[in-house]
């Protein structure tokens, strides 16, 4: 029963092998014309093999590249040529870091074969970890909070009230602020208690653009009514599995976040999906593991992100934000970690992007 028995030495077609990498491929010739891109390729420059075959690779490349030294390298010397690190930033590939290897088509002299690997991949995982490390690290302190501080506080602003009750007019205003800083407080735990050691995803088939536009007419209607809010969707992308409530929470701090970071003049806020193979994770709490590839990026034209915060961007009560408590991107950590998912980010001046890479639903989800 089942499919047809594998037969040892039947022959893989080539192209078949060299799509199903999540690494970009492509053989370039003697005069640096694309002949063949796969799948991976396709992604990384955003455009089709047909497009990308038959042009130059100095079109897609600025042209002080390592990768075209490299390419130089590897026909001169006729030897494969690596190099780790490359900050590849064009208007195709976005801002990124990549490895790129370089080896010589013996068979056609001046050929080569060029792979570039997106470094990011890995970071993305050591990204993920870390968030789920920051948000679990306040979850004791949010335990503590919860059952230690607000009972005492309750105390404090009964007592307060009824010193009020016989107190003069200057008294009251002590007495005021006394229940005004307690109930400040109150509401700070009960937004600490947000962070569980048990997830509670109540998770659902979700159109991720519906959750995008009813975020995005929240903000146009508020925090974000002066700013250009730019959509780029991929209409064809399936359904995120996951909490559609907890998703608008997240996206709405995010825009949220970028909406504070942008000029007060020239602002801009753009939002985009996409769909990315090569992302795999555990579900927490299980040996589950799920695919991630829905992408959704949020990104803003501010000054970016402090080189000193960003090791520690998803960790509670880190903020640039003089009035902020610095809770709003743990929390966004934990509820993107509860999903299954990844959260990462890029910043340079005039760009910082997050991305939110979040499980689409499989047979047997629903």
């Amino acid at each position: 029963m089942g499919g047809p028995a594998f037969r040892p030495g039947a022959a893989y077609d080539p192209g078949m092998v060299l799509g199903a990498l999540g690494a970009a491929v492509l053989a370039v010739d003697s005069d640096n014309t694309i002949r063949y891109a796969n799948g991976g390729a396709e992604q990384l420059f955003s455009c089709g093999a047909s497009y990308l075959c038959g042009r130059a690779i100095t079109e897609f490349l600025p042209p002080d590249s390592p990768v075209l030294a490299l390419l130089e390298q590897s026909r001169g010397e006729s030897i494969s040529a690596a190099e780790h690190g490359i900050a590849l930033d064009t208007p195709r590939t976005g801002h990124r870091t990549v490895s790129v290897q370089v080896s010589p088509i013996v068979e056609m002299p001046g050929s080569v074969v060029v792979s570039l690997h997106e470094q990011s991949i890995a970071l993305k995982i050591g990204a993920q970890l870390t968030s789920r490390n920051a948000a679990r690290s306040v979850t004791a302190m949010a335990s503590i909070l919860a059952h230690e501080v607000k009972n005492p506080l309750s105390g404090i602003r009964g007592a307060a009230q009824l010193l009020e009750q016989n107190a003069n007019e200057d008294d009251c205003i002590l007495t005021r602020l006394i229940c005004d800083e307690a109930d400040r407080i109150v509401a700070l735990v009960d937004r600490m208690e947000a962070f569980s050691d048990k997830p509670t995803v109540a998770r659902q088939s979700v159109n991720i653009h519906r959750v995008l536009e009813h975020v995005r007419r929240i903000a146009e209607a508020g925090f974000a009514r002066n700013i250009r809010v730019v959509e780029s969707y991929d209409p064809s992308l399936p359904a995120v599995w996951g909490d559609r409530d907890q998703l608008i929470q997240v996206f709405l701090n995010l825009i949220k976040n970028a909406a504070e970071a942008v000029p007060e003049e020239g602002g801009e806020i753009i939002l985009s999906t996409g769909y990315q193979h090569g992302i795999r994770l555990a579900l927490p709490g299980s040996d589950v593991r799920r695919h991630l590839p829905l992408v959704v990026s949020i990104q803003d034209n501010g000054p970016g992100i402090p080189e000193d915060l960003r090791p520690n961007l998803f960790d509670a009560f880190v903020t640039t934000k003089t009035t902020g408590s610095g809770l709003g991107l743990a929390l966004v950590a934990k509820i993107v970690g509860d999903h299954g998912g990844v959260i990462e980010f890029d910043s340079v001046p005039r760009r910082t992007i997050f991305r939110v890479m979040l499980p689409m639903v499989q047979d047997g989800d629903v």
